[in-house]
């Protein structure tokens, strides 16, 4: 009797034919972004709206792996305003970190490419970068100097061989070449006063293993502001944090967004957190926005069945419960998606019209925005997620 063959194996044959296709993609994507080099209109673009910082417009971004295309991002669509907090959540590998690292150009290329869409940065002078095909030169005079990114994890984010001064002192060198050495260190210490650091002096000539994990978050904060960017990006800037600290830190955020008179994109698994901060939700899964809009909507009238279940499965401050719920199933192989609504398997709401392909984006409001076949008759449709063929690149 034959054994059944394993679905997760791939055999030599297979494994070589991905290689050599994922080679050949990745090739001519980075010949592209070569070419930007030459040409500015080729990553210059105008804002949909000049009242946004950054808007993301169909973005797509893949990880060419050994065992095939993974679409951690599929068409995500959404904006972040001026002087506004927007809050992504999701479950763990839904996008949220991904989405952030394409408009920072810190994915692991060239396995890692943004194959389509825009990310709009305002320039503030009518014009706006495409980050997706804008050049390695001009992203290191944008990142850490317009957009700075606070990361996930406070405890390996520093260097432990250099003295936090350095590390600080480094950021505020490469933008700012003109400032003298003395004037360098003033700002560093200017720095650590904003975040709350008490003995300034002290901390300055500290290596990171000597400072707690609420002090080197606070560390992360201001190599992130020290050139006071216009966009902030906080993923996960609580995590590892007691809860005291966790409190302290987002004021913390707050006062220096306002301050500086920035925008921050905020990525959390905590609700709490993005219902106390944020002016805008986008809740991501699979790799798309499923919904989006105003924090009163999203907390108060959810409209898309996983926005439902995470509201249902976050702890109530006072009420019992036996057991938290807990949205059954698991999410779809990220190789081998569904080409029907990826949320159809889990959902407990589903119509027979769930069993059609991906369906479309029904507006509710101005901003609430909501993928989901049981809003169809109720706001005016959109349109689809657009995938990118990676067979047509």
């Amino acid at each position: 009797m034959s054994e059944k063959k394993n679905s997760s194996y791939i055999s030599g044959k297979e494994s070589r034919k991905i290689t050599k296709f994922n080679r050949r993609i990745t090739k001519k994507l980075e010949k592209e972004r070569m070419d930007a080099n030459k040409d500015p209109a080729l990553y210059t673009t105008r804002m949909a709206d000049e009242n946004n910082i950054v808007e993301f417009d169909n973005v797509c971004t893949y990880f060419f792996s050994d065992v095939g295309v993974v679409k951690a991002v599929d068409g995500v669509n959404f904006v972040v305003p001026r002087h506004t907090t927007v809050g992504i959540v999701g479950e763990s590998g839904c996008g949220k970190s991904v989405t952030s690292l394409s408009l920072m150009q810190l994915l692991q290329r060239p396995t890692g490419q943004t194959v389509g869409g825009e990310i709009r940065f305002n320039k503030g002078d009518g014009t706006a970068f495409n980050i997706v095909n804008t050049p390695n030169s001009i992203m290191e005079t944008i990142r850490g100097n317009k957009i700075s990114m606070i990361f996930q994890e406070p405890m390996t984010a520093l260097n432990p061989v250099f003295r936090i001064g350095q590390q600080i002192n480094e950021v505020i060198e490469l933008h700012n070449p003109e400032m003298s050495e003395e004037d360098v260190k003033a700002r560093t210490l200017e720095m650590l006063e904003m975040v709350g650091i008490a003995n300034k002096e002290g901390v300055y000539r500290m290596y990171p293993h000597e400072l707690s994990g609420g002090m080197r978050q606070r560390i992360c904060i201001a190599i992130a502001l020290a050139c006071s960017p216009t966009l902030i990006i906080a993923d996960e800037p609580t995590t590892a944090l007691d809860v005291t600290i966790q409190a302290q830190i987002l004021d913390l955020l707050q006062n220096l967004k306002d301050k500086l008179n920035s925008s921050i994109m905020l990525i959390t698994h905590d609700l709490g957190v993005v219902a106390g901060m944020a002016d805008y939700v986008v809740v991501m899964y699979a790799g798309r926005v499923i919904e989006k809009g105003t924090a009163d909507e999203i907390f108060h009238h959810p409209c898309h069945p996983y926005t439902i279940g995470l509201m249902r499965s976050k702890p109530v401050v006072g009420q019992k419960v036996e057991a938290l719920y807990n949205i059954p199933g698991s999410v779809p192989n990220p190789v081998a998606m569904p080409d029907y609504c990826y949320f159809r398997d889990r959902c407990e709401m589903q119509c027979d019209r769930c069993k059609g392909e991906y369906p479309p984006e029904i507006r509710l409001s101005d901003t609430h925005i909501v993928s989901c076949y049981r809003h169809y008759d109720e706001g005016q449709v959109l349109g689809y997620p657009k995938s990118v063929n990676v067979e047509d690149l």
